[in-house]
């Protein structure tokens, strides 16, 4: 069982996600914003990281981007996962380090293919 964290501003959209992470036999892990998230990520080591973009504070690009840029979490496969569904987000998203991006309204399948491919 690995832990997969989850970063959302929105109580319901990380519950949401905290259910298909812990059916996919996982374990999840929660912050509700970009601070919280980096200490977070390296307090429980996560296998994923989920991070919404659009987050008051340090938004998930930012908060992508310093992930990646800190040796001790540089590693973690970061996810965005947002409203945000232009090329350009996408590419900036890529740009900041991502390992992958998916647009909202997502389906169970996609939440679920994406945690086999990294967690």
């Amino acid at each position: 069982m690995s832990t997969v964290l989850i970063v959302d501003d929105v109580r319901t959209d990380r519950e949401l996600l905290g259910r298909l992470v812990t059916a996919s036999g996982n374990q999840p892990a929660y912050a509700a914003n970009g601070e919280e998230a980096l200490a977070k990520a390296r307090e429980v080591k996560p296998a994923l990281v989920l991070l919404d973009v659009v987050m008051p504070g340090l938004d998930g690009f930012g908060t992508c981007r310093r992930l990646k840029r800190t040796p001790e979490t540089a590693l973690i496969p970061v996810v965005l996962i947002t409203h945000k569904s232009s090329e350009t987000d996408q590419f900036w998203g890529r740009k900041q380090g991502a390992d992958d991006y998916l647009v909202k309204p997502y389906t169970t399948e996609q939440i679920m293919t994406l945690i086999k491919k990294f967690a």
